[in-house]
């Protein structure tokens, strides 16, 4: 079940999210942490997204079975005057021990759905070239922009490749 959750949630379940994101990190994703993210950092970073809960510039979807968090998946509103129509997606992490049974399909659907029920009908991301995530972009129908040689470190501090995606939601012109 994919289900977006609320800032008191969250923050209930930190310890949860955290996991989440030590477990992407040890597993080689390239998700702005290095090896050895700890429990007490990974919160940290969860903590930080509350006010943005709050406030309803950011929204955070979990997969979720039998009581437990499996995955998760950010939508960032864009906030400048010029850009309403515009939303990010971050944080798409899905426990290693629950890959490959549709759930980062299923969080970047859900994302999707709410970002243009929100008027946000261009969304963008990036990620590491030839990554689990790359592949699943290209396979929902993002459309690549741009790569970014050495743009970010992976886990190991190995320099990493960056693709940068967008996708249209409608098939109307932008605003």
């Amino acid at each position: 079940m994919i289900r977006e959750v609320s800032a008191p949630a969250a923050q209930a379940g930190l310890a949860e999210l955290a996991d989440i994101l030590v477990d992407a990190v040890a597993h080689g994703a390239s998700v702005n942490f290095l090896a050895g993210l700890t429990p007490h950092a990974a919160a940290q970073f969860w903590a930080g997204q509350i006010p943005g809960l709050r406030a309803g510039s950011t929204r955070l979807f979990v997969a979720e079975q039998a009581g437990q968090w499996l995955g998760t998946v950010l939508l960032f509103m864009a906030h400048q005057p010029n850009a309403p129509h515009r939303a990010e997606i971050g944080k798409m992490l899905v426990r290693s021990t629950a890959r490959r049974r549709g759930l980062g399909r299923a969080l970047l659907t859900a994302a999707q759905t709410a970002a243009l029920a929100a008027g946000r009908n261009l969304l963008l991301l990036d990620t590491e070239t030839g990554s689990a995530g790359d592949l699943l972009y290209r396979a929902a129908g993002w459309l690549e922009y741009g790569r970014v040689p050495g743009h970010a470190l992976r886990p190991n501090g190995e320099p990493a490749e960056t693709t940068m995606f967008y996708k249209r939601l409608d098939t109307g012109i932008l605003p």
